[in-house]
């Protein structure tokens, strides 16, 4: 079976320890989009794992990742990855591939970004890291891809700096190497997860433009990363937390408000962590917004979500979730494509009573209190999509599955 697995929001919806949790029965774990400005958490057997580039189903001992076409790739970064990595007892050796076809991230793109950000008009909250300079060079046709290291004509083609920083890791990626649809053929009777970066809300097509990423945050980008096409994949399954959050600029009609809502941004911020993996920067938090969430249903033909983070309710007496949004007087059902409309509205709220007990320690569905499983019935009548897993802690072993995924519909 081929699964492929997407933020359904802004990104940060607890995707790495869902991709962590569901590689136990996967073969093969392919990431398909994105760089370093990623962040996934891995809380396994009280370890913590941090990852960027790599693919979550690394800390598997026996599981094959692939960081595929669609990324884009600063070996330095990599290669530091893989160092904590080790030094935390992962062995990744002959386990990490890497496509040919990626392309790589020079150190000028991230001054480039930098610069870039300081000039525009309209400030996006980039990480700096060059992602998007590297997809707008992919996207001139003057980017260099992995295996442009080996073309004399390209490599000698770079400036001295550039050739200076990639000749290091030239030998040391090689091993790595492979062509996914090479890849996705020898697999093609095993089970494969696609993993995606950031959310459908930051997606370039899809997103709230220009406040997105530059890349493919979409269930079809995992078809170009992979190198196989849309009959191929079996299940899409978008992942959302029980609030909202996002990082950087942009529209967030649900986002808290102090006037309206009091401390609720910091109480939700501590409870969840809510901190950048990769920045640090503290994320905006506001209600879940079942509007942008059932956009996210829709888009991507999700056949199911994933809630995580629905523990952070555990000692709410009363939680609310944005149902509409209001814009000049008028009610609006659907997720408005333009974005200073976005900026004008103002949450519609419903209010659900809490369950203010600790669910962490529950395995199964119908142990849940009452009122969570009133909250997550209601989630899944308004977006029209079933909520098959249900995490509710940081462990692996936190986790409700309601139905098998590795089991063709």
């Amino acid at each position: 079976m081929k699964v492929v697995i997407i933020g359904a929001q802004w990104g940060d919806e607890g995707k790495g320890k869902i991709v962590d949790f569901l590689a136990d029965q996967a073969d093969l774990v392919v990431r398909f989009s994105g760089g370093a400005n990623a962040g996934h958490t891995i809380v396994s057997e009280n370890k913590t794992y941090k990852l960027h580039l790599i693919p979550s189903g690394i800390i598997y001992p026996d599981k094959k990742v692939l960081l595929g076409n669609g990324m884009v790739i600063d070996l330095k970064a990599m290669f530091d990855e893989l160092a904590i990595l080790e030094s935390q007892g992962i062995n990744w050796k002959d386990r990490v591939l890497v496509s040919k076809r990626a392309h790589l991230i020079l150190p000028k793109y991230k001054q480039e970004d930098q610069e870039r950000e300081k000039l525009r008009a309209i400030p996006i909250g980039t990480t700096g890291r060059g992602i998007g300079v590297a997809y707008a060079h992919k996207s001139f046709r003057d980017g260099i891809r992995v295996i442009d290291l080996w073309n004399n004509s390209i490599f000698n083609s770079l400036e001295k700096e550039d050739r200076l920083y990639v000749e290091a890791y030239r030998d040391r990626v090689k091993p790595m190497l492979c062509d996914p649809a090479e890849v996705m053929e020898e697999y093609q009777d095993n089970n494969i997860l696609f993993e995606g970066a950031q959310g459908i809300l930051l997606d370039l097509d899809l997103g709230t433009y220009p406040y997105v990423s530059s890349g493919c945050s979409s269930a079809s980008g995992a078809c170009l990363g992979a190198s196989i096409g849309p009959r191929d994949l079996d299940k899409v399954y978008g992942v959302f937390k029980a609030y909202s959050t996002r990082v950087g600029n942009g529209p967030f009609p649900s986002e808290f408000n102090k006037e309206r809502d009091g401390d609720l941004e910091t109480v939700i911020r501590d409870l969840g962590r809510e901190y950048g993996v990769t920045t640090g920067r503290p994320r905006r938090c506001g209600y879940l917004d079942l509007i942008a969430l059932k956009y996210a249903c829709r888009t991507n033909s999700l056949d199911a979500l994933v809630l995580t983070h629905l523990d952070v309710y555990d000692s709410f007496k009363e939680i609310k979730v944005c149902i509409g949004y209001s814009y000049e007087g008028k009610t609006l059902a659907g997720f408005p494509a333009a974005i200073d409309v976005l900026e004008g509205c103002e949450p519609i709220l419903k209010s659900f009573p809490g369950w203010k007990t600790p669910i962490g320690a529950v395995k199964d569905f119908k142990d849940l209190p009452e009122n969570a499983k009133n909250y997550v019935h209601y989630l899944e009548e308004f977006t029209g999509t079933p909520i098959d897993i249900i995490s509710t802690g940081y462990e692996r072993s936190a986790t409700i599955m309601r139905k098998p995924l590795w089991k063709k519909s």
